[in-house]
């Protein structure tokens, strides 16, 4: 089958998705508004193809980026469909790549939406709302990624909506005895690998790390933040005010090849965030054996078993938090018995054949509609 993918390429979820419908036989042609390493594709020349159009490069009139730019691209997808002849054209992120699908109008076409584009986009102003509401309702099928999108998507269409987990490889984040370097494993390890933006409320984290460490001064604590972004000063900064520096490790961003060894190296992992559509490091711990701590906000419920897999805190409450982990730090048996219902979990529902499996079946059914 021939699939043309509007998706950003520089994602790492948009490049799991192509390699993995690749290998399915399927040819790709992969139309992206950023530049991206191809390096993984060589393997595959004979069946993919891209189109990179920078509109960085293209700025408009009015000095930047708007949708209206988008709208300047639409010439040169119609060309590759000339060109390609794809039979299903498949757009990721329903504002952007969604849009422009509903411009060049090609069927049967299928949306997928990825988080901020349902969950904030519309409620900027009455515009945004209905360009979603435009967009989507050219698509022939729209997915998501998890239930709670696809309930909030609902509210600007009455299409019904699909969910497609993203998914990991179980062979790739699976347990294992390597360690990842700079963490003590004398230690009891917090860790989490997020950017370092206010959204994801590590400075949170760091307090409840604190609380941990105020009320256990006699055990050996450490935190692990895996990540980088714009927040980084003031968290080293909060770590310093908090007394906490020696115990936290600043690791910055970590090759996504050198994860599954950081999951491994840490006895817990948090995501304390103030908002997280799907959380897909979450199912990557967990797949590791990991329990893990996260806020009740959007997509973060779904992907944990409360109580079973994991615990579940009110955002902004570092004592919660702190509850949690000292519950986890007291108990080796129960850290064990989260760890092996979480791997359990996530194989049963995130398993990263099954879901490529699954959208396989989806473009079958819709080309053999058409």
């Amino acid at each position: 089958m021939k699939l043309l993918f509007l998706a950003d390429g520089a994602s790492v979820h948009t490049n799991k998705w192509v390699v993995s419908l690749l290998k399915k036989g399927h040819q790709i042609h992969l139309f992206s508004l950023n530049s991206f390493d191809q390096k993984a594709y060589v393997e595959f020349e004979k069946n993919f193809n891209h189109t990179v159009f920078n509109l960085t490069e293209r700025k408009t009139i009015l000095g930047g980026l708007n949708k209206l730019s988008y709208l300047r691209v639409v010439k040169d997808i119609k060309h590759v469909i000339k060109e390609f002849k794809p039979d299903l054209l498949h757009a990721h992120f329903a504002t952007s790549y969604g849009m422009l699908a509903a411009k060049v109008d090609f069927h049967p076409m299928i949306i997928s939406v990825w988080g901020y584009d349902v969950l904030h986009f519309p409620k900027r102003s009455f515009i945004h709302k209905k360009i979603l509401e435009h967009n989507i309702s050219k698509a022939d099928k729209i997915l998501s990624t998890s239930h709670m999108m696809a309930k909030e998507t609902k509210l600007y269409t009455d299409k019904p909506i699909e969910v497609t987990p993203f998914g990991i490889d179980m062979e790739i984040f699976k347990p294992s005895d390597k360690t990842f370097p700079s963490l003590d494993r004398d230690s009891f390890i917090i860790g989490t690998a997020k950017a370092l933006e206010d959204k994801y409320a590590i400075d949170d984290l760091i307090r409840s790390f604190t609380i941990l460490v105020h009320r256990h001064p006699e055990k050996q604590l450490q935190l692990a933040i895996a990540g980088d972004g714009s927040s980084e000063d003031k968290l080293h900064e909060l770590a310093s005010s908090l007394g906490v520096t020696e115990k936290t490790v600043f690791l910055g961003r970590v090759n996504h090849r050198d994860i599954p060894d950081f999951y491994n190296s840490i006895d817990v992992f948090a995501t304390l965030s103030l908002e997280d559509s799907f959380g897909v490091s979450v199912i990557e711990a967990g797949a590791c054996g990991k329990p893990v701590v996260v806020t009740n906000v959007e997509g973060l419920p779904e992907v944990v078993e409360k109580d079973k897999t994991g615990y579940v805190v009110p955002k902004r409450n570092p004592e919660k938090a702190a509850d949690a982990f000292e519950a986890l730090l007291l108990d080796k048996s129960l850290r064990k018995e989260m760890g092996n219902a979480g791997r359990q979990r996530i194989m049963l529902h995130y398993n990263w054949d099954n879901c490529v499996d699954q959208m396989h079946n989806i473009y079958l059914d819709m080309v053999n509609k058409c």
